[in-house]
């Protein structure tokens, strides 16, 4: 990787030197012509006219191959550039807390990588080639037309400022518009997000119209955007035009006036007009890069916001821990001992809002290796209580312990080795079979990966494909069911040997005696790993060591499924309410 970076930055420089280069001998090219013109042709001395014209050609192939090769380095260079961007932008995004990507949409973040960037690479490619040769060139175009003529090239001194500002005028008022633009690109970008995830739901309510004309009005959005930022920068155009052809004229009428009074020659006006080509060009080149970098700097300050985002969950600061020999060491907390859960008076709101909190005053004690329920109505906070386990989410007061020590001191990535979470929506990704469970572990054998898969009720159905483990899912596993998902999620976590086992509600796509097989295998497989089952269903959580039963972000009882039943009013109207649907 470093080589790689170290040979993008090295086209970084090439081009720039290739540039210049190629400026120079374009800047010499004119001047050789006005000697072929005024010396050559005016005294009818063919030698010299076809040796400097020699050398002309020379200069011209030259100059052709150092364009190209600048065009090759900028390329190059952008690429480099770009891919850099995405790796750290694609990696900050990975530090990313849950509340962090809240603030950031998914579309928005997609849009960020893709569109944004693209912007900054093209204008990154822009300035390391036209940043030098449009300044090199105007600077030496205007040295040269000064050299043959300083009366004449005083037409610059007027043209220049006055389209100096007219472009920061039309940048300023064209910024703001592309802003615009990309949030509407943002809100397009989210509409077929939406579309393309949940494309089961917009067939099955026959939605397919009305998503149609949401993309279309998305699309429009974009479009009108675009035009009210672009209609400004096309002014960019034909003020360069009339710049370019006003100096031309000027230069002629003034040129043609000292030549028939003997003050300049022929060859002298046509290079002069050849440099008041080349100066212009470079003014329009300018131009260019002065309209690219206020569209990219919309770009760029959506980049830098997530790459200034601070995520709000990261690893500890290291501490003081007594080592085996009596003496201390500064260290973070690397390995969860036990199954352990402790919270303490936890409150939590998504907005760090102490007057909108979704969990209220928690207070809990798990021991290691016991299996415990958690049921509650829809809304009641379940799956925000157990994503403070793994720290997916920080408490806004009080305090959450695994192994007796609290998550915040612990080294992210072990703390969350530690545990094993089976989330409310199945997520698999593209590949086989086989690639997604070695997520759980990288490093798992066969016969681990049959034995956590039989564990799930997995096995049976697996084996029943005829490329079995090595059967492609497609993305997010659209050729098999949602009981088959679920049961592979299962699997793939336990892989991982946890310490700590969550289950959010991750078997309600299966029957009754399915759910009942897999917690009599998780009981019988994983003894000493404390396995926590979100459920709706009172049977999936009836024989667990001991049920929590919320209610509005609060703990309204816990105890065993009899207790329950003869304590809890809300325990028990869910239980009557289930046995008399069955």
């Amino acid at each position: 990787m470093k080589g790689l970076e170290g040979r993008y930055k090295a086209f970084s420089l090439l081009c720039p030197v290739s540039m210049i280069g190629e400026v120079v001998l374009e800047t010499v090219i004119p001047l050789l012509m006005a000697k072929i013109i005024d010396n050559g042709i005016a005294d009818k001395n063919l030698p010299y006219v076809a040796a400097v014209g020699g050398l002309m050609v020379a200069l011209s192939l030259i100059s052709l191959l150092f364009g190209a090769l600048g065009g090759r380095f900028s390329a190059l260079a952008s690429l480099g550039f770009s891919r850099n961007l995405r790796r750290r932008l694609f990696s900050k995004i990975q530090d990313f807390s849950f509340g962090n990507i809240d603030r950031f949409s998914t579309s928005s973040l997609v849009t960020r990588l893709t569109t944004d960037v693209t912007n900054v690479q093209n204008t990154y490619q822009m300035i390391i080639r036209m940043c030098f040769r449009a300044p090199f060139m105007l600077v030496s175009g205007t040295i040269m037309a000064c050299f043959i003529n300083l009366r004449l090239a005083t037409v610059f001194f007027v043209a220049i400022p006055v389209l100096a500002v007219c472009l920061v005028l039309i940048g300023t008022a064209a910024f703001p518009r592309f802003g615009v633009m990309m949030k509407m690109y943002d809100k397009l970008n989210n509409t077929v997000q939406e579309n393309l995830t949940a494309i089961r739901v917009v067939k099955s309510f026959v939605r397919g119209d009305f998503e149609n004309k949401k993309f279309s009005d998305s699309a429009d959005a974009v479009r009108s955007a675009q035009v009210h930022a672009e209609k400004l920068v096309i002014l960019n155009g034909p003020l360069m035009q009339i710049v370019i052809y006003t100096c031309i004229i000027v230069a002629l009428w003034f040129g043609g006036r000292m030549i028939a009074f003997g003050s300049m020659q022929t060859g002298e006006l046509i290079s002069f007009i050849t440099y008041i080509g080349q100066i212009l060009m470079s003014l329009m080149m300018m131009s260019m890069i002065f309209i690219m970098l206020v569209l990219s700097k919309a770009s760029v300050q959506r980049i830098l916001e997530v790459l200034d985002e601070v995520p709000e969950i990261r690893n500890p600061e290291p501490i003081s821990i007594a080592t085996e020999d009596g003496k201390s060491e500064k260290a973070v907390f690397n390995r969860v001992p036990n199954g352990t859960i402790d919270f303490k008076n936890v409150t939590f709101s998504y907005m760090k809002d102490p007057g909108n909190c979704v969990l209220n005053g928690i207070d809990m004690h798990i021991e290691s290796g016991q299996v415990v329920g958690i049921i509650g109505s829809t809304g009641s906070s379940k799956t925000t209580l157990v994503s403070m386990i793994p720290r997916l989410y920080d408490v806004l007061s009080g305090t959450v312990s695994v192994g007796g020590i609290d998550v915040r001191k612990y080294d992210l990535k072990s703390l969350r080795d530690g545990v094993s979470m089976v989330l409310q929506k199945n997520v698999l990704f593209s590949g086989s079979i086989r690639e997604n469970l070695l997520w759980g572990n990288e490093n798992a054998t066969q016969k681990e990966i049959e034995d956590a898969c039989r564990a799930a009720d997995a096995h049976e159905f697996i084996t029943s494909f005829p490329d079995g483990y090595e059967t492609d899912l497609g993305q997010g596993g659209v050729n098999i069911s949602g009981g088959q998902k679920q049961r592979l999620c299962i699997a793939r976590a336990l892989l991982k040997k946890p310490k700590i086992l969550i289950l959010d509600d991750s078997t309600s796509a299966v029957d009754t005696a399915t759910d009942a097989r897999i917690r009599t295998a998780l009981r019988n497989t994983l003894p000493d790993t404390t396995k926590i089952i979100i459920a709706q269903r009172i049977n999936s959580v009836q024989d667990a060591d001991i049920i929590y039963v919320m209610d509005n972000g609060k703990i309204d009882g816990f105890g065993t499924h009899e207790e329950l039943l003869k304590n809890n009013e809300i325990y028990r109207e869910v239980y009557e309410s289930q046995q008399s649907q069955n």
